[in-house]
């Protein structure tokens, strides 16, 4: 089994202490562990407030897979996270 690191990087439309009230709520944390994502950090540009990086691991394809799920990108902009500006990479070890 393969884990995959994927790094997101995106505007918000609010502030980040408004954003991590979403991103750090019960339902996003229990939404994580249904899909098996582990999210690893979060945090704002020290330049820009409004930019934000999380980085989340899980097995191989699942965390590409389920962010691009129109219903859960739904769920996602409803946060303030500016999904059009979302760029994502994804690293491996092996």
């Amino acid at each position: 089994m393969t884990i995959e690191t994927s790094v997101f990087t995106f505007k918000i439309s609010n502030t980040f202490e408004e954003w991590l009230k979403f991103f750090d709520s019960k339902e996003t944390n229990e939404f994580h562990d249904s899909k098996g994502i582990k999210a690893i950090y979060r945090g704002k540009s020290i330049t820009d407030p409004q930019e934000v990086i999380v980085i989340h691991q899980a097995k191989e394809g699942i965390v590409k897979h389920v962010f691009s799920d129109p219903e859960i990108i739904k769920n996602i902009e409803s946060s303030g996270h500016i999904y059009s500006t979302t760029k994502i990479s994804s690293w491996t070890n092996s």
